[in-house]
């Protein structure tokens, strides 16, 4: 990419689009797609542009003409969302993915990049998972639909890339978390629940945290920011087919990250584990070797990351705010 290269940041407002279009800003790209800066809104449309509508994406592209897309726009949320929002994820995510991808190959966009997830993998994979062991084994059932759909889009991306020659990539992030996280209780992810509850027993002066599971699942976490520079980095240095792993390789368990969230939101009381609760997937750890190898390493610690999202949450926080 050059610096006033078009580049269309699909999900903007999202934990990672937010990230993305932040860490190109800082490192001097100037031309970064705000198709909602000079939309006129149309009382008739409820999203200036609705990713799951074929027509408006369309529409965007030939304003725009992006010339690199990362594709970051999706419905997600936590185990308990995945689970009981099934039909939802599926359905969202697979229109989502299927108007860009298909939409920037039509457009003859330079290179698109699609954002999956580790949820990918089978849910007694070798650990660490390496890329090869997509499609071995069967899926973690408390997030098939958003699983399937993910996979579905990489293999578009692969299917698009053989038939078309579209250099279309796809990066298979791990667990994240950081600015601008979804702090909600029902249907956020593990960590930024932690810290909320955590901040709310801190605050009512409560003497006991009830978590969800046993707390002896793994897993590996990378701060929001160290995503956007390894996403950046791979759309620049990056065009293989085959999808590539984004991650820490370095995992904990659910039972260490609740003590590093305690420790860092300063909470004294006891942390009680229920275990009629799902565990999702025993362990997920990426192999990242393959990033590794290629220039690029994470290099936010946990602790360090939890005490900048913690910092942000408490400046951000307000109980009346949903997604808070």
């Amino acid at each position: 990419m050059k610096k006033d290269s078009k580049i269309w940041v699909a999900g903007r407002h999202g934990l990672v689009g937010s990230a993305i279009i932040r860490n190109l800003e800082k490192d001097g790209y100037t031309n970064i797609i705000n198709h909602e800066k000079d939309y006129k809104f149309d009382s008739s449309r409820q999203y200036a542009y609705d990713l799951r509508d074929a027509e408006h994406v369309y529409e965007l592209y030939k304003k725009y003409d992006p010339e690199y897309v990362f594709l970051a726009a999706a419905k997600v949320g936590g185990i308990g969302m995945n689970n009981n929002q099934s039909g939802e994820m599926i359905y969202n995510n697979l229109l989502i993915q299927t108007n860009v991808i298909n939409l920037a190959h039509k457009c003859d966009v330079k290179k698109l990049m699609f954002l999956g997830s580790s949820c990918i993998y089978p849910k007694l994979c070798p650990q660490p998972i390496k890329e090869e062991y997509l499609l071995t084994g069967e899926l973690e059932k408390t997030n098939i639909g958003y699983a399937v759909a993910k996979i579905a889009g990489l293999t578009m991306c692969e299917m698009y890339r053989k038939q078309y020659g579209s250099n279309f990539i796809s990066a298979m992030p791990t667990n994240l978390y950081g600015y601008g996280d979804n702090f909600h209780l029902e249907n956020s992810h593990v960590l930024p629940a932690m810290i909320r509850k955590f901040h709310e027993a801190k605050l009512a002066n409560t003497k006991m945290v009830e978590l969800w599971g046993s707390g002896t699942p793994k897993r590996e976490f990378l701060f929001i920011d160290d995503l956007a520079e390894g996403l950046i980095y791979l759309m620049d240095n990056y065009d293989e087919e085959g999808i590539i792993n984004v991650g820490t390789g370095e995992d904990v368990s659910i039972q260490e990250l609740a003590e590093i969230i305690k420790k860092v939101v300063g909470y004294e009381g006891q942390i009680m584990w229920d275990a009629s609760k799902p565990d999702g997937t025993p362990r997920k750890l990426l192999d990242v070797s393959k990033i590794n190898n290629l220039g690029w390493k994470a290099k936010t610690s946990l602790e360090d990351g939890v005490k900048k999202t913690y910092t942000w949450f408490q400046k951000n926080y307000n109980d009346k705010n949903t997604r808070l």
